[in-house]
């Protein structure tokens, strides 16, 4: 995988599909305000099909897979070809899976236009689909050949998603660099490149000494556990959340954990509260919505044995992963996340 910047090193790398087909997969808003961009910009590219889905987690489904699986077969796509997958985190998602499991697996770019999925989404190799409200319970661990990053993407985007994927950001700064964290949790509502650059650069990095999360890449989960139940429990109840909102409702959660488990400091812990808090309102939660939110975590992929393991802190800028937490704990730090 390479991140590239320029978009004519996309146009190089199509050189080697002469002869194939190239499929964009798009969303309706990436299809009207972002791929005409990219393909004003592919002077080489002269023959493509588009393939559309709505916006949204819901897409992120059997259904809406096993249809544009058809989509390619009845286009006469073969494993040669190349699909080029233009959106957020839910696109970049579904697309590599669709092309990693096309017959056998065809060859993808991700081009991310949102800050989420710029950060984190996009890149990685993680393809995935939700199953039963389940969040990425079936998918693929298959890296894009290329990423494009394009920071100007990020104009046509509302605040609340930039929201979302500064949580990514603040996560990746928890986890590994203390001076990202204080970097961009200053920063906000200003997110430059060399932040969402720097952003990008802790994942790959993490990924690239762990590319099949054997070990240090569950440090990447920090907020994931708990914020995945949270998101899915929500999506089930037709409350549908951002990913980034979720995942910061499981970093406050997680990081109370941290301060039981992994003895994160108390000054600390206060930091990431208030700087958390600054940005993201508090998530619809209720006391008599807990045992329902614990049933989803369950389903959570880092499990063991029936044991619940979670990636913590032991202090800004430095995480630890495989801690086995009990049930009983977690709904206690539920109930203290809900405002009083």
């Amino acid at each position: 995988m390479k991140y590239v910047q320029d978009i004519d090193n996309i146009n190089t790398w199509l050189q080697k599909f002469k002869g194939n087909k190239v499929f964009f997969l798009v969303d309706e808003n990436t299809h009207e305000y972002c791929l005409p961009n990219i393909i004003s910009n592919l002077p080489d590219l002269k023959e493509y099909e588009i393939l559309e889905v709505e916006p949204g987690e819901e897409t992120k489904a059997i259904e809406v897979a096993a249809n544009l699986w058809m989509s390619l077969a009845e286009l006469g796509a073969e494993r040669t070809d190349v699909l080029i997958n233009v959106g957020g985190g839910v696109v970049t998602d579904l697309g590599g899976f669709i092309a990693s499991t096309y017959k056998r697996g065809m060859s993808f770019i991700n081009v991310p236009t949102s800050l989420l999925a710029m950060v984190d989404a996009a890149q990685g190799g993680k393809t995935g689909i939700d199953l039963g409200g389940a969040k990425n319970l079936v998918g693929t661990f298959t890296h894009a050949e290329l990423i494009y990053l394009d920071a100007s993407f990020l104009e046509t985007l509302p605040d609340v998603q930039l929201r979302s994927g500064f949580a990514e950001m603040l996560k990746h700064g928890l986890i590994a660099d203390k001076n990202h964290w204080d970097n961009a949790s200053k920063s906000y509502p200003v997110i430059t490149e060399e932040l969402i650059a720097t952003s990008a650069e802790i994942k790959q990095s993490i990924v690239d000494e762990d590319p099949k999360e054997k070990g240090v890449r569950k440090l990447l989960n920090f907020g994931h556990t708990v914020g995945h139940a949270i998101e899915s429990y929500l999506l089930q109840k037709e409350l549908p959340i951002l990913h980034g909102e979720a995942i910061a409702a499981g970093m406050l959660i997680e990081a109370e954990l941290s301060k039981q488990y992994c003895q994160l400091p108390e000054q600390e812990f206060e930091e990431i509260v208030i700087q958390i808090d600054k940005v993201f309102t508090r998530l619809p939660i209720l006391e008599e919505n807990i045992d329902d939110i614990l049933e989803w975590l369950k389903f959570d992929k880092k499990n063991k044995g029936g044991e619940l393991r979670f990636g913590l802190l032991e202090k800004i800028g430095q995480g630890v992963f495989d801690i086995s937490i009990a049930v009983s704990v977690i709904k206690t730090a539920l109930l203290n996340y809900i405002p009083k």
